[in-house]
């Protein structure tokens, strides 16, 4: 675990600036350790990484596609912020969308295909063993976004990993320490073998309360 609590900012490499600057600040968001709603500048990052603010402005352009920052002009970059309404929110789409969707893919995925969806799922658990906080939360999205492509429904696809994006922001960190990532880390298995047995009745019910689950553990702590 001692990778997830490592800082982020550190000397980059002078090649690939913008790409290796939006890795960092990206791991630096997920993390916690640029705080949602505050306002950062260009040029104080830049200190932070020893590198100038045109690769760091450029960075924070590409995250703002990801709904990970908003541009503030003249200002700088503020850390998105979602509220528990904006969760609840996001939460009820998504319950709309996926797990009747998971149903309706059970009986269509390939027999072939099995053995990729299971590496993918594996790649989710490996990297919450290993507190690579950044790797998880790609790993996820990916696993996810491809079941749900087998609907061929390349509109809901997007919609739900712009909704996936909203929310991958928020503080793995203390979920990651206290061990309830592993846990959720390995229902993405499980749910591997519930498709592969062409079970679409109990995929949707166990996707729904993956769903469910998940929202739980972005709740504030306060609020648990």
């Amino acid at each position: 675990m001692a990778g997830a609590t490592t800082s982020q900012f550190k000397v980059l490499k002078k090649t690939s600036l913008r790409e290796s600057v939006a890795n960092a600040l990206r791991a630096a968001i997920i993390s916690g350790e640029l705080l949602p709603g505050r306002l950062y500048s260009a040029p104080t990052l830049g200190e932070k990484f020893g590198v100038s603010a045109t690769p760091v402005r450029e960075a924070m352009l590409d995250l703002t596609t990801e709904g990970l920052v908003v541009a503030a002009p003249n200002k700088g970059f503020r850390i998105t912020e979602v509220s528990e309404e904006d969760l609840d929110s996001i939460t009820s789409i998504r319950m709309m969308l996926e797990p009747p969707t998971v149903r309706q893919v059970t009986d269509i995925i390939p027999e072939s295909d099995f053995p990729m969806l299971r590496r993918l799922a594996q790649t989710i658990v490996d990297s919450a063993d290993q507190g690579d906080l950044v790797n998880y939360t790609d790993a996820d999205r990916v696993f996810h976004l491809r079941i749900l492509e087998y609907s061929g429904n390349a509109h809901l696809v997007k919609i739900v990993s712009d909704l996936r994006a909203r929310t991958r922001l928020l503080g793995l960190l203390p979920l990651s320490q206290s061990g309830q990532l592993g846990a959720s880390a390995l229902e993405h298995l499980d749910l591997v073998g519930l498709l592969e047995a062409r079970d679409g009745a109990a995929a949707q019910e166990f996707m729904r309360r993956h769903i469910g689950k998940v929202r739980g553990m972005w709740a504030d702590p306060a609020k648990r």
